[in-house]
């Protein structure tokens, strides 16, 4: 191929759009264009990239014993009814109408359509295991499409679907698909963490994401340094905080003090209160199924609202209005707590707490009452029927439950998530089986996903430097570029560049001759910026000495006898692409 043949639009100023390095390298190396938020198209360079990491996803699900199949993109609204996620899910679906006034749904996932089909397919417990797997676009109507391909309203995803008779079954097909999760993308390059995960929307109860850690992330990594333990703060737990919560009692009832103007823990942590934060139960309000919950909290302490949604069984909930607080609780945000105003109390449906709060005595909080707050609280003694979870978000430093050594957070990237779904949605779609005895049972899932635009970017966002893209050779648009310093037709360093290209691409290398008559500096500054992990550049001064040179992409430049270029440069090659290959599963 030639450089003059592709459209390979590189930019010397990066847009003003770009926010963060890789979505700055997408566009300055032309790879992607914006058509307009969240929405790209591929040009010929990054468009290689893709196929090249498709490519590889599709080996190691091949390899998992996984079938390739293609879903429809356009999915009809009631499958999304009867998994109820018509309405849990309404907020990233983009909903159409045909000329009959029938709406769907444009697929974010296909949880349902697959289900539906083995509804319809498979019916007996000799035909699991089996799992199917498409890589297609997806659609979700995000709020804020930013960072390039990172968060976008269409992006391509490869996601598979396993079915099997038992849990244990469920639980093999899922490490088959974690050990696979882990070869793709060592295969393109990418350092990634299996992090345990929060489930979100689809539901499941075990989940693990695959993480690559990015400052530029939008997900928090609590993770330990021994490698033994690593979560998403969603999902993350601890031993508990470092400073340890009160539980010597006074014996002393709760006693109401003034407080005027103190609505904050800061507030009340300085003179002439004194109370720390640990010491405080702050009382927060939220609006679950038009019903009122309280959720009691220490006062240095974070609701993590992905766990209190996994207690709530639903993520439709919000926090209650300042309106909605005083109706139910009669005093306003900064002065509330559950010793006066839960007991008889019909407006409250129930009152969570976090696990760090068990046994707590000699704790401060709201008196339900504005301008005053009640001392010498035990929350076992004061408070009633509370529904104890761990809810908190864990912090840095805190003691990992494995090692008991101190936890780090570092941001990272989500780039493929894993699901054991077990039977939420064979059963509200009916996918059954028959087993030996002849007795039905619903098809144990799990659901496994790989976001390949986003991986093409986050590799992009771990390999680069200040020249631009370091591609890993596995999914390079070229693995090698030669560059005649000559490009006249008939000279000689052109007429080498065609005889190596020739011969590089006949033993089943891609290579791209860059034969535009440009000056030597401008045409390695973009083979540098585009990313191709090899250069075989071809002057006039070097073959005077009978020489090339060969250069990895961010290493040292090598001087190599011109006729033994051809066989350094597959040795270079080949040396890269050992460096990936992860190793067969046993």
């Amino acid at each position: 191929m030639r450089w003059s043949q592709l459209l390979i639009p590189t930019l010397k100023e990066t847009p003003a759009e770009a926010e963060i390095v890789s979505h700055k390298l997408l566009l300055r190396a032309g790879l992607a264009r914006k058509l307009t938020g969240g929405l790209y198209t591929f040009l010929p360079m990054g468009l290689r990239v893709l196929q090249r990491i498709q490519q590889i996803v599709r080996e190691e699900m091949n390899r998992a014993g996984a079938q390739e199949v293609l879903m429809p993109a356009l999915q009809p609204t009631d499958i999304w009814k009867q998994s109820e996620r018509y309405d849990t899910a309404s907020d990233v679906l983009f909903k159409v109408s045909d000329r009959a006034e029938k709406e769907w749904v444009l697929g974010p996932t296909h949880e349902e359509v697959i289900t539906t089909l083995v509804a319809g397919e498979i019916s007996s417990y000799r035909q699991m295991p089996c799992n199917f797997y498409q890589i297609q676009t997806k659609f979700r109507d995000e709020i804020r499409p930013r960072f390039g391909l990172m968060r976008a309203k269409e992006f391509i995803m490869k996601d598979a679907y396993s079915f099997d008779v038992s849990d244990d079954a469920a639980s093999a097909s899922y490490e088959k698909m974690y050990d696979a999760y882990g070869r793709i993308f060592k295969r393109c390059g990418l350092k990634a963490l299996p992090v345990e995960a929060d489930s979100g929307v689809i539901g499941g109860k075990f989940s693990h994401e695959f993480m690559v850690p990015a400052e530029t992330g939008e997900d928090d990594v609590v993770y330990c340094e021994s490698g033994e333990y690593a979560a998403n703060i969603e999902k993350a737990t601890s031993k508990g905080p470092i400073t340890e919560t009160p539980q010597s009692s006074t014996g002393d009832a709760p006693e109401k003090f003034e407080t005027p103007g103190v609505t904050t823990i800061e507030a009340l942590a300085k003179d002439p209160y004194k109370v720390a934060a640990h010491e405080q139960i702050k009382t927060l309000v939220y609006i679950v199924n038009d019903q009122v919950v309280l959720v009691l909290m220490r006062g240095d302490d974070q609701l993590n609202e992905a766990k209190f949604a996994g207690q709530l069984g639903t993520t439709t909930f919000r926090a209650a209005s300042a309106g909605e607080i005083f109706e139910a609780l009669g005093a306003h945000p900064g002065s509330l707590g559950a010793v006066n105003g839960v007991a008889g109390n019909e407006k409250i449906s129930a009152v969570y707490a976090d696990k760090v709060l068990r046994g707590a005595a000699g704790m401060t909080t709201g008196a339900n009452e504005d301008g005053y707050h009640l001392r010498h609280v035990e929350i076992d003694r004061d408070i009633s029927g509370i529904k104890w979870h761990d809810l908190r978000t864990v912090q840095a430093g805190e003691a990992c439950t494995v090692t008991e050594k101190p936890l780090k957070i570092q941001r990272g990237i989500e780039v493929g998530h894993v699901f054991k779904l077990g039977t939420k949605y064979s059963e509200a779609l009916n996918a059954m089986f028959l087993d030996e005895g002849g007795k039905e049972h619903p098809c144990v899932m799990g659901c496994y996903g790989i976001g390949v635009t986003r991986t093409m970017q986050a590799v992009i966002e771990q390999s680069n430097d200040k020249w631009g893209v370091i591609w890993p050779v596995s999914v390079a648009p070229f693995q090698i570029c030669l560059t005649p310093l000559n490009a006249d037709p008939g000279s000689e360093p052109m007429r080498l560049a065609e005889q190596y290209h020739a011969e590089l691409a006949g033993k089943g290398y891609d290579v791209i001759l860059d034969d535009r008559n440009e000056r030597p500096g401008f045409k390695f500054k973009d083979s540098e910026l585009v990313g191709i992990p090899v250069r075989l550049a071809i002057g006039e001064k070097s073959l005077a000495n009978g020489e090339v040179e060969l250069k990895q992409r961010g290493g040292e430049l090598q001087k190599i006898g011109k006729h033994e270029a051809v066989a350094k440069t597959i040795e270079l090659v080949e040396s890269l692409r050992a460096e990936l290959e992860a190793p067969l599963s046993v």
